[in-house]
Order: C-alpha cells, then sequence, then structure tokens
C-alpha cells in the first residue's frame, strides 16, 4: 500500500494497554512497543482519557525505559473530553478553551516524556466550540514546537470546515469498518481526500468479533473464498478492504497480542481485487449496489 505520510500504515492504539484493558506491567509494555516497532507499526494512539487519565502516565514510563529512539516513533494523543472518572468533575463534558487544551497538550508531554507530539487531535465536537479560540491554542503549540500536526477525532464535515476558518486541520479519526461505513458515504473521507487530511479508522474491525448478527453473519459467509483466496484470516480482510480506500485511511488497531499485530502489519502487502471489495461491501451492506 502506497505510503504517504510518516506515521505507520497500521497504527498501534494503546486504550486497552492499561487499566481500561491489559493492565500490562511496565516491562510488558516495553516488550510490546518493540515488538510493535518490529512489525512496522511505528505509530501509537492515545488519549488523555485512556485508563482513566493513567495509560499515558505507564506507557511514558515504559518508554522511559524501553531504549526506543524519540524519532523512531510516532506519538498521537487526544484531548478535550472531561470525565468524571479520574477527575473531579461533576458531568462529563467537552472543553476547548485555549488555557484547557495548551495545559492538556503539556499534561501529555509529561505524561509520555516526550518533548514533542507528532499528532494532536481534539477528541469530539463539542457544541460550544469557538474556532478562534482553538485556533490560538493550537498555533501557539505549534510554534513552540510542542506538537508538529493539529487535527481532530469524530468531526463531521461540517465542524471541520467550521474549524478550518481559523486553523488548517490535517488530520480526522473516526469510527470506520466493513460494518460500519458510514464515513464513506456521509462526505468525510471525500472531504479527507479533497483536503489532503489524514484519515484515521478507530474500531476499524467494527462489530465483527463481538455481534453474531445478519450483517456479521453475511461477512463471514462472503470471507469463506476469500480467506482462501488470498491466504487471510478475516481480522486480515477486515484491513485489507479498509486499507484499499483512496483516502489512504490508517486503521488503528487495539490489540495487545503479538500475533494480532503481526497479522495486521501483513494486512498492508494484501491488495483485493476489485470484485473481491465490492463483494465485502455489499455483504456489510446488505445489498447490491444501486
Amino acid at each position: 500500500m502506497k505510503q504517504t505520510t510518516n506515521f505507520s500504515r497500521i497504527i498501534s492504539g494503546a486504550m486497552t494497554w492499561g487499566s481500561w484493558g491489559g493492565k500490562l506491567s511496565k516491562n510488558k509494555m516495553i516488550d510490546l512497543m518493540h515488538h510493535a516497532i518490529e512489525c512496522g507499526l511505528t505509530t501509537f494512539d492515545h488519549a488523555d482519557i485512556y485508563g482513566s487519565y493513567s495509560t499515558e502516565i505507564d506507557f511514558g514510563e515504559a518508554f522511559g525505559d524501553s531504549g526506543i529512539k524519540r524519532e523512531d516513533i510516532q506519538l498521537i494523543t487526544k484531548c478535550g473530553i472531561q470525565m468524571t472518572r479520574g477527575r473531579d468533575n461533576r458531568i462529563n463534558h467537552y472543553q476547548y478553551d485555549k488555557d484547557y487544551i495548551i495545559w492538556s497538550a503539556e499534561e501529555s508531554l509529561k505524561k509520555l516524556k516526550t518533548d514533542y507530539l507528532d499528532f494532536f487531535l481534539m477528541h469530539r465536537p463539542s457544541p460550544l466550540m469557538e474556532p478562534e479560540e482553538m485556533a490560538e491554542a493550537a498555533q501557539q503549540l505549534l510554534q513552540s514546537g510542542k506538537i508538529k500536526q493539529f487535527g481532530v477525532s469524530n468531526f463531521t464535515t461540517s465542524q471541520v470546515a467550521m474549524l478550518e476558518t481559523a486553523i488548517p486541520v490535517e488530520g480526522n479519526q473516526v469510527e470506520f469498518s466493513l460494518t460500519h461505513h458510514n464515513p464513506m458515504y456521509d462526505g468525510t473521507f471525500d472531504d479527507c481526500i479533497a483536503n489532503k487530511r489524514m484519515a484515521m479508522a478507530w474500531s476499524p474491525l467494527g462489530s465483527f468479533f463481538r455481534e453474531k448478527d445478519e450483517q456479521v453473519t453475511r461477512i463471514k459467509e462472503a470471507m469463506g473464498p476469500l480467506m482462501k483466496k488470498y491466504d487471510a484470516d478475516e481480522s486480515q480482510l477486515l484491513l485489507a478492504w479498509i486499507l484499499q480506500h483512496p483516502a489512504h485511511i490508517h486503521p488503528v488497531i487495539g490489540t495487545t497480542n503479538k500475533k494480532r499485530m503481526e497479522l495486521a502489519a501483513k494486512a498492508s502487502k494484501i491488495e483485493l481485487e476489485l470484485q473481491d471489495w465490492f463483494t465485502l461491501l455489499v455483504a456489510g451492506q446488505g445489498h447490491d449496489v444501486p
């Protein structure tokens, strides 16, 4: 697959590395970081809220003792969600004033034990967002070198356009998979292509391994002959399907399983034939293309 950025084609998501999932020890985190890099997954995706604001700290402690050179990896993190878990908040809400955005970025830098973030994303849109206010924060962080790129996550095209009246938006990370394909049709990926934004997909395997509904049954049936044809497992076909899209989407995989990381990395070598790609799309949608 064509490489269009300095971020790895498959991104390793750290959401379940800490208390929200694997509860990995420092040594296990170090081991997993090295393994991810060996597989070619050099980009690690975070958010301040992961582990109720604790996973960045755990990852940073491990990274600090890992011997990994900072220039050999890329770090993405997000801010903007204020939770009651892990902080003294009365209610879950969003916060995007200038001081908070800058403070949040600097907190992430300290926790991750790094001098800069490769990509800093606004995690979810707020009805109270003010583009000029957010732009002032981002510009200050960019000018100081504390962040290299500024982007968003889970924003609609109109919200991106609103924010871009004040500052360029360089990426959008959204939910996308064969079982959740809205961004392909609602303009999200059209916008990424048209404006050269980096597209990222969280939950790229969708509900395939979680549900046993009609949609999953259809996809499993369609995958049968394709697994043999491409010598690939189901997760690899789900990723290969995403990677084929012209927006050059970077799937963010959440696994802490070494074998699954290896399989995900190999998925980037699979080139689905055109009609096989549409076979999976039709199975996912439940109807032929018009």
